[in-house]
C-alpha cells in the first residue's frame, strides 16, 4: 500500500473582512500540515467508539446541539452577518434551521436506517447500513452554518465523524460550529475544523483515514475534489452551482410569480444556488410580469446588515462583487439592456445594488453561467414549449420553478421537462431536512437531506444467513 504523504501549502492566516465597510476585522489562525493530519487522525480513533453508540446515545448529542445553537443565536448570528455580509434577521433564521435539521435526524435517523430482513431459499438476509468513518466536508461562506449542519447532522446521526474545511471569510463561523458539536456531548475529536488554504485539500482526501468528502460549491471546485476523490476511490457527494430557470407560463398568476421570483432571486443579497436566476417568460404575459418584477426590485434598499429593517446587505467579498459587475457588463456588451441598477455604489464595502437585465439570451453571461448576486436576469419566450427549451438551456441542473393557475400542468412539467434537481411549482425553491436536496448535470451528484442524504455515506451490506440443514 502507497505511503500517505502530506504535501503541505503555507501555513496561512485567514483575514476577515467586514463586506459592509471593507474594514479588516482580524485574521483568523491557520494550522500547519501536522495538526491538520492529527485531527484527522484524532476524528477516526473518534469514530471507532462513535460508531458502536446507539442511535438514542447519537441523539442526544444532535439535540445538546440544536438547544446551544438556540441559546446562542444572537452571538452567532452577529458572527455569520459580520463575516458574510447577510441581514442579521436572515442569520438567526439561519440558526434556528441549523437546529431544526438536528432535531430532525436526532428523532428519524434510527428509522432512515432501520435494518431490512426478508427471506430466500434456504436463507434470511439481513440488509444492514453502517456508517463508513470520517468524512471530508468543503463548506462555503454564503449559508456558513446552515451548509455545515445540513451535513453534519445525518452524517453524524449516521455513526460518521466529519472535518471541515470552511470558507477563508467564514472561518469563525466555522470555529464556533466545531465548538458546539465538541460540547454537545461526544468522543474528543468527532467533529473538528480544519483552518487549511483550499491547496491543502487533496492531500486531506488522500489521507487514508477519510472515507468520503462532501462539497458545497462551484462546479469549477467540484470538478477539481471530485476528480482527487475518485482518484482515490472515495464516495463524494456534489453540490454545485446553477443558473436556475423560473418559468412563467400564460396562465399564471402574474402578482404571486413576480413575489416568489424576487424574494428567492433577493434572498441572502442574491447568493444563493436555488435562487431564480433565469426568470423565463411567455410573450403573452412578459409585459405585465416585467413591470411587477421591476416594482418589487426597485422598493428593495441596500441597507446596514445589522439594521433589523434590513433585507439587501452586501455582497460577502470584493472579489465576488467585481465578478458579478463583469458578467453584468458582458452581458450588455453582448445585447442585453439595464433596467435596473447595474452600476457599482460609491461607498465603503461590497454593495451591489438590486439590478434588473432584460433581453437575457443564450450566449451571454446572464444566460449561460451562475450569477451569484442581487441581478434578476429576464428571458423572454415565445410560449410554453420555448421556456421549457430556454429553461434546460445551460450546462446546470440544480434548481427551477413554473407558475402557472393549472398545477397538474405545472407538476407535470416540473416532473418530465426540467432537468433539474429541485423543482417548484408556483413557489420558489428552499432545502428542507426532510426533502432530498440536489443537483443534476454540471450542478453536481448525489443528495443531502431527507432518507437520501443519511444514505449516502453509509456502507450498504447485505449478511446472508443459511438456515441449518442439519437439525
Amino acid at each position: 500500500m502507497r505511503q500517505w504523504v502530506w504535501v503541505p501549502a503555507k501555513v496561512s492566516n485567514f483575514p476577515i473582512i467586514d463586506p459592509s465597510n471593507g474594514r479588516h476585522v482580524r485574521d483568523h489562525a491557520g494550522i500547519d500540515a501536522d495538526e491538520a493530519a492529527r485531527r484527522v487522525s484524532a476524528a477516526h480513533e473518534a469514530w471507532q467508539t462513535w460508531r458502536h453508540t446507539t442511535f438514542a446515545e447519537r441523539s442526544k448529542v444532535l439535540i445538546a446541539a440544536a438547544a446551544a445553537l438556540r441559546s446562542n443565536v444572537d452571538t452567532l448570528a452577529d458572527r455569520c452577518t459580520r463575516e458574510m455580509g447577510k441581514p442579521i434577521t436572515e442569520s438567526r433564521a439561519e440558526i434556528e434551521k441549523c437546529a431544526w435539521v438536528c432535531e430532525y435526524y436526532a428523532e428519524h435517523a434510527e428509522s432512515m436506517l432501520a435494518d431490512e430482513v426478508f427471506p430466500i431459499e434456504h436463507a434470511e438476509v439481513r440488509v444492514v447500513r453502517r456508517p463508513i468513518g470520517v468524512l471530508y466536508a468543503v463548506m462555503p461562506w454564503n449559508f456558513p452554518f446552515w451548509q455545515v449542519f445540513r451535513a453534519a447532522a445525518p452524517n453524524l446521526m449516521a455513526g460518521n465523524a466529519m472535518v471541515l474545511k470552511h470558507a477563508p471569510n467564514t472561518m469563525g463561523c466555522g470555529a464556533d460550529i466545531t465548538s458546539i458539536l465538541s460540547d454537545a456531548g461526544g468522543p474528543d475529536g468527532l467533529f473538528a475544523d480544519l483552518p487549511i488554504d483550499v491547496a491543502d485539500s487533496p492531500s486531506v482526501i488522500r489521507h487514508p483515514s477519510v472515507r468520503g468528502v462532501t462539497l458545497t460549491g462551484s462546479d469549477a471546485a467540484g470538478r477539481a475534489v471530485a476528480s482527487e476523490a475518485g482518484a482515490q476511490l472515495k464516495k463524494c457527494v456534489m453540490e454545485l452551482g446553477g443558473s436556475d430557470p423560473y418559468v412563467v407560463l400564460a396562465d399564471a398568476d402574474i402578482e404571486l410569480a413576480a413575489d416568489r421570483c424576487v424574494s428567492s432571486r433577493m434572498l441572502n443579497c442574491g447568493q444563493v444556488c436555488i435562487a431564480a436566476k433565469r426568470l423565463i417568460v411567455v410573450d403573452a404575459v412578459y409585459d405585465q410580469f416585467e413591470a411587477a418584477v421591476l416594482r418589487r426590485m426597485s422598493a428593495i434598499e441596500m441597507r446596514d446588515p445589522m439594521d433589523e429593517a434590513s433585507t439587501l446587505g452586501p455582497m460577502a467579498r470584493e472579489d465576488l462583487r467585481d465578478h458579478l459587475h463583469s458578467q453584468v457588463q458582458r452581458s450588455l456588451a453582448a445585447g442585453a439592456s439595464c433596467l435596473l441598477g447595474g452600476e457599482v455604489p460609491n461607498q465603503a464595502g461590497w454593495w451591489y445594488p438590486p439590478t434588473v437585465l432584460a433581453g437575457v439570451a443564450p450566449g451571454m453571461p446572464a444566460f449561460d453561467e451562475e450569477m451569484f448576486g442581487p441581478v434578476a436576469c429576464l428571458v423572454q419566450a415565445t410560449d410554453a414549449d420555448d421556456a421549457i427549451r430556454l429553461a434546460d438551456g445551460t450546462s446546470f441542473g440544480l434548481a427551477g420553478a413554473v407558475f402557472t393557475n393549472d398545477a397538474a400542468r405545472g407538476t407535470r412539467i416540473a416532473c418530465n421537462d426540467i432537468d433539474a434537481g429541485c423543482v417548484a411549482v408556483n413557489d420558489f425553491v428552499r432545502s428542507d431536512p426532510r426533502v432530498p436536496f440536489g443537483g443534476a448535470r454540471s450542478s453536481g451528484f448525489g443528495r443531502e437531506l431527507g432518507c437520501a442524504g443519511i444514505h449516502e455515506f453509509v456502507n450498504l451490506k447485505s449478511v446472508v444467513t443459511a438456515a441449518r440443514t442439519d437439525a
